[in-house]
């Protein structure tokens, strides 16, 4: 008899469990996205700061360049002296011509050709030049205001006339320099209408401190002109006032007004002294803060 096969039972293959490694790409995505940002930031950082140290460069070398204007002033004032100054002579017509081409460009050594002729009837002097004011108007550009006193003579008649003009001087990096707008009329420069505000006495110093304090002020004001170092030190508080060293007669006090301040006296004051050399009145203004422990003393 065959026996009967017993079914033979297949062993039960395990599946494999898919793992998935979770948050390792993820890191390095991270990791690339923090490196790129940090990276673009110190670029923007390092471009801004560039740009801020460019600027404050400019700043600097436009600020130096404008706080050096002696030579622009005096480049200035030599060809004014040399503009408003002519007679109808053909000799010095040329001699002028000369002058001026030596500061103009060439378009305005064209344009002021026949500015002065020998047929007007004038001579002109320069009595004066003012530089009014320089300001930079570009990188290499000035535009200066000034004041020329010209004498004028027509036949037997002098007259003296005064203007304000305006010019601008290329300025190159040597320091060479160029006029670049011919003299251009500007407005006068007139006395400003502003007054101070009077100070006023606001009755806070009793009668007996400002008598006391008016008599220490004319002591020290007689002494004041001729006094040492060592002399003002009992009078004044460090330096509070230097030493002028100058032949002055001390004459009076003009309307003393006195406030306090704390444990302080201020006071403001009109000095008038006599100039022993010229025998003019000199008037000075001082604006002073008095203390007194044992004796009065300028402390500011």
């Amino acid at each position: 008899m065959f026996k009967k096969k017993e079914k033979q039972t297949k062993p039960i293959k395990e599946k494999k469990v898919r793992t998935m490694k979770v948050g390792v790409h993820k890191k390095s995505v991270i990791a690339l996205w923090v490196v790129l940002i940090a990276s673009v930031s110190f670029g923007v950082y390092k471009n801004f700061t560039a740009i801020d140290m460019h600027t404050v460069h400019e700043k600097e070398n436009i600020q130096l360049r404008l706080d050096d204007t002696n030579g622009i002033e005096n480049f200035v004032k030599n060809f004014a002296k040399s503009y408003y100054t002519w007679n109808n002579s053909k000799e010095a017509i040329e001699a002028r011509t000369a002058s001026i081409n030596g500061y103009l460009t060439k378009e305005l050594q064209d344009l002021n050709v026949d500015t002065i002729r020998s047929d007007i009837p004038t001579s002109s002097s320069v009595l004066d030049v003012l530089i009014w004011d320089v300001e930079q108007s570009g990188t290499d550009e000035f535009t200066t205001t000034y004041e020329v006193v010209q004498q004028i003579k027509e036949g037997d008649k002098t007259t003296n006339v005064k203007a304000t003009y305006t010019v601008k001087v290329h300025v190159d990096k040597d320091g060479d320099m160029v006029i670049t707008q011919n003299p251009t009329l500007a407005p006068a420069v007139e006395k400003s209408g502003y007054e101070p505000k009077m100070q006023e006495a606001d009755n806070s110093v009793d009668a007996d401190t400002i008598n006391d304090a008016t008599a220490f002020l004319e002591t020290f004001f007689k002494l004041y002109p001729t006094a040492t170092d060592k002399e003002l030190a009992y009078y004044v508080a460090g330096n509070v006032l230097e030493p002028v060293g100058r032949d002055y007669l001390y004459s009076e006090l003009v309307n003393p007004v006195f406030t306090a301040d704390g444990d302080n006296v201020k006071v403001s004051v009109a000095v008038k002294f006599i100039d022993n050399q010229t025998k003019a009145t000199q008037v000075s203004q001082y604006e002073l803060t008095l203390h007194k422990d044992s004796n009065w003393k300028i402390v500011g």
